[in-house]
C-alpha cells in the first residue's frame, strides 16, 4: 500500500487549476527530480513517486509550493502500488494530463563489468529488479493512467535510452530498453484511438547517480532530459510527438 508526503491535505474536491497534472514514477533524483522542477516551475501540478521515503522527503522539502507537489511512496515494479499512485495523484489534484515512466536503473554488475561483459562476469541474482523497473514498469503505469489519460486526452512519456537503439555485447540492461522502445510504439498503436499520445524519450549519457560514480567523461545534465520532455508534454492538441533521442554533442554512438 501506497503512502502520501505532502504538507497539504488529499481531497476529492480539488479543482484543477491553470496548467496540467503529471504523474512521475522514480522522481526523487536525476531525470525524475530534473522533470518535477521544470514542470512545477511552469505553473504545474506534480506528483513522484520513490521507493525511499527518507530521499522523497527530501525532495519534497526543496521541491517548491507545497500545494502544486505530491510524493508518494511507491514501487513503480509493483501493480498495486502504481495504480494506488495514479488513484491518490487523482483523489488529489482531480486530474490527470500526464504519465512519465521514469523509474528504472541499471544493476551494479553493469557498472563493474562496463555493461558489455555481463553475461560473463555479473551476478543473476542482480537483474530480476532491473528488468521488473525498466520493463514491467511503464506497462503497468501505462495500463493505471490509460483511463485518465483518455479522459484529458493526455500523455504517456517512457524514459527509453540510445542504449535501446544501439546494440551493445552482452547488455541486459539495454535490451530493457530496448524492449521500453518496442513498447512504445506498440503502446501507441493502442493509445491514439483513445487520443492519448505517446513519447518515448531516448537519452545518451547523462551525468546522474545512476553511474555509481563512474560518470563518463561526455555527459549531459538531467536538465536537458527533463526539457525534452516538457517539450513533448507542450505539444499542441491532436499532435503526437513519438521519438525524441537527445545525446551530449561529443557521444559519437
Amino acid at each position: 500500500m501506497n503512502s502520501s508526503l505532502t504538507d497539504t491535505p488529499t481531497g476529492s474536491g480539488a479543482s484543477p487549476a491553470a496548467g496540467k497534472t503529471v504523474l512521475i514514477t522514480g522522481g526523487t533524483s536525476g531525470i525524475g527530480a530534473a522533470t518535477a522542477r521544470l514542470l512545477l516551475g511552469r505553473g504545474h501540478r506534480v506528483a513522484v513517486t520513490g521507493r525511499d521515503p527518507g530521499r522523497l522527503k527530501a525532495f519534497l522539502d526543496e521541491a517548491g509550493p507545497a500545494d502544486r507537489v505530491l510524493g508518494l511512496v511507491a514501487d513503480a515494479s509493483d501493480w498495486a502500488s502504481t495504480n494506488t499512485a495514479v488513484a491518490d495523484t487523482m483523489e488529489r489534484f482531480g486530474s490527470l494530463d500526464a504519465a512519465v515512466a521514469n523509474a528504472g536503473g541499471a544493476s551494479a554488475d553493469h557498472f563493474r563489468t562496463s555493461g558489455a561483459d555481463v553475461m560473463d562476469g555479473g551476478d543473476p541474482e542482480l537483474w530480476a529488479p532491473m528488468v521488473l523497473a525498466n520493463v514491467l514498469g511503464p506497462a503497468l503505469l501505462a495500463k493505471a493512467a490509460l483511463p485518465h489519460l483518455e479522459q484529458s486526452r493526455g500523455r504517456l512519456v517512457l524514459i527509453g535510452s540510445v542504449a535501446g537503439i544501439k546494440n551493445s555485447p552482452g547488455n541486459l540492461y539495454s535490451a530493457t530498453k530496448w524492449a521500453v522502445v518496442g513498447f512504445a510504439e506498440n503502446l501507441r498503436l493502442h493509445a491514439t484511438t483513445r487520443g492519448v499520445g505517446v513519447t518515448v524519450v531516448n537519452p545518451g549519457m547523462i551525468d546522474t547517480a545512476f553511474w555509481h560514480g563512474q560518470a563518463p567523461p561526455v555527459a549531459m545534465s538531467p536538465d536537458a532530459v527533463a526539457e525534452a520532455i516538457g517539450f513533448a508534454l507542450d505539444q499542441p492538441a491532436g499532435v503526437d510527438l513519438n521519438t525524441v533521442t537527445v545525446r551530449p554533442i561529443g557521444q559519437p554512438a
